[in-house]
């Protein structure tokens, strides 16, 4: 007979499929066990979709074992009408006979009332099975809810002798790579992952770069710039194209032309940038740099996970790169790079 970990390793395993296409919804994963046989299971695989438990319970191919079932899932079922009617009204009405669930939903709609409703409907409940997995697979959606902000990925590309970028001899925009072109890959498949990428405005100036998911088959990323003073406008970089929306955070305007937005905020901080990439809904933000950029994030300690990509060339001089003064939690090899990942746990 396995055990309760074992089936929610598999909710687990199905919620990740909805990586990249649920969002600002959490992903979960639910399978029904009749027996110690799975009978059914399903994923959330589509923002606006049916949830988990509903597709789940449409692989069940005789409900009527379902009054014998134990239904485990990633997240506790909803509890709400949103886009779709609640879950745990669904296994109410199908009188499951357990439930076993892997974490409380933070949001503020659900936030136990789920679990309330199947208990008081006389269904066995187990809740917090493998608690810190489930909890960590939508760590973007627990940020968001119970910190009131975006989570936020610092990504960038250093040598190995400790350099993020070479001196600049010429003002005209270029890009001095570090890492490996399949490398590159990789960040534009972590663009598609998350709602936004940010980037200083002296990176725009630099790289004149696109901040698209152009080399892969996936949605762009909303395009964040911080320019204060606004020193770009009026000028033509990448950024003001029609591939991607753009929002440039600003001191003073508040401008829309076509597909980019100038965003006034004050005060200029990133507290209060934040805060409005809150409001307007941006769950995740990946910021790309440079380096004074990824530094305020750093200070401000405005961060959740950094992913650093050791690349192997050496530029002897040049501007240092951002420090991390904390072991990396995992280590892996990218082709001839090392990717260095941490995970802010103040």
């Amino acid at each position: 007979m396995f055990t309760d970990e074992f089936y929610m390793r598999r909710c687990i395993e199905l919620a990740k499929k909805g990586f990249g296409h649920v969002a600002p919804n959490p992903m979960v994963g639910c399978v029904i066990v009749h027996q110690g046989k799975i009978i059914g299971e399903g994923y959330h695989q589509k923002y606006g979709g049916p949830h988990a438990e509903v597709n789940a319970i449409q692989q069940v191919q005789n409900p009527a074992l379902l009054k014998e079932a134990e239904v485990y899932v990633s997240l506790e079922p909803c509890a709400h009408y949103g886009k779709t009617p609640p879950c745990a009204n669904l296994l109410i009405t199908h009188q499951v006979k357990k439930v076993i669930i892997g974490c409380v939903d933070p949001f503020s709609k659900v936030a136990g009332n789920g679990i309330k409703m199947l208990q008081n409907a006389g269904i066995e409940t187990v809740v917090k099975v493998l608690e810190e997995d489930c909890r960590f697979l939508n760590r973007r959606f627990f940020v968001f809810h119970q910190k009131k902000r975006p989570f936020i990925l610092l990504k960038w590309a250093e040598t190995e002798d400790g350099f993020i970028d070479q001196k600049r001899s010429s003002t005209v925009p270029q890009i001095n790579w570090i890492t490996h072109p399949d490398t590159q890959l990789i960040t534009h498949q972590w663009r598609n992952e998350e709602s936004a990428i940010l980037v200083g405005r002296t990176t725009i100036e630099n790289d004149n770069p696109s901040l698209t998911t152009r080399a892969i088959s996936g949605k762009n990323p909303i395009r964040l710039v911080l320019d204060e003073k606004q020193q770009l406008i009026n000028k033509s970089f990448q950024i003001f194209n029609e591939d991607a929306e753009t929002w440039v955070f600003n001191a003073s305007l508040h401008k829309k032309d076509k597909k980019v937005t100038w965003i006034a905020v004050t005060p200029f901080n990133l507290t209060q940038i934040v805060k409005v990439l809150y409001e307007k809904n941006v769950q995740s933000v990946l910021v790309e740099g440079g380096k004074k950029t990824i530094e305020s994030f750093l200070e401000a300690d405005l961060w959740d996970e950094a992913r650093v990509l050791v690349g192997a060339k050496k530029f002897e001089n040049g501007l240092r790169a951002p420090k991390m003064h904390v072991q990396p939690d995992y280590i892996q090899t990218l082709n001839t790079d090392q990717l260095k990942i941490y995970y802010n746990k103040s």
